[in-house]
């Protein structure tokens, strides 16, 4: 499940309704999927091939489409992530900057696990969600975030597009963020 850390107070928002509903609060939908639907030879495995990531797609695949119907997705793949991607270090250097979207960013996460750290709204300033798999978060077009892995750098995430050409980041400077 989900952990949320106010970057402000040290806040910590624990537990599947407690996140659900700081996350409705700014904006950001939140949902948790049932993970022990995939083939047990997926579970925790974050070097995937192609094939099985058509068949993280093909497990998940009426939870995509309820997703993609209620907010307009068109398309969606599959990202694995690991010490075994080539350039992983250059890669993250380029997610852990804030920028934002001219649409949602999605992240439905199947095995490893990542943070999104988010701007609130002002009383709240920027918090980070450690996702683990279940999680499915949706960051709204224009919200200033960044994504990025944790310590082990690994992850396997369904992400929905409106449009994936148009998925561009674009920095986003802000005096207020500030890297912990």
């Amino acid at each position: 499940m989900a952990v949320i850390k106010v970057r402000n107070t040290d806040e910590i928002i624990s537990g599947e309704e407690n996140v659900k509903e700081f996350l409705l609060n700014q904006k950001v939908l939140y949902e948790h999927w049932d993970i022990t639907k995939l083939p047990a030879e997926l579970h925790g495995r974050c070097q995937i091939n192609d094939e099985e990531k058509q068949t993280v797609i093909d497990t998940f695949e009426s939870e995509i489409k309820s997703l993609a119907e209620r907010r307009g997705y068109g398309s969606w793949d599959v990202v694995a992530l690991s010490e075994a991607t080539p350039n992983i270090e250059e890669l993250l250097k380029k997610f852990e900057q804030v920028h934002t979207h001219t649409e949602d960013e999605v992240r439905a996460i199947t095995a490893g696990h990542g943070i999104f750290i988010i701007k609130g709204s002002d009383d709240t300033g920027y918090f980070d969600v450690e996702l683990e798999p279940g999680d499915v978060i949706s960051v709204p077009e224009g919200n200033p975030h960044f994504f990025t892995l944790m310590e082990d750098k690994q992850v396997v995430a369904v992400r929905l597009f409106i449009d994936s050409t148009g998925w561009v980041a674009h920095p986003f400077k802000d005096p207020e963020f500030q890297q912990s």
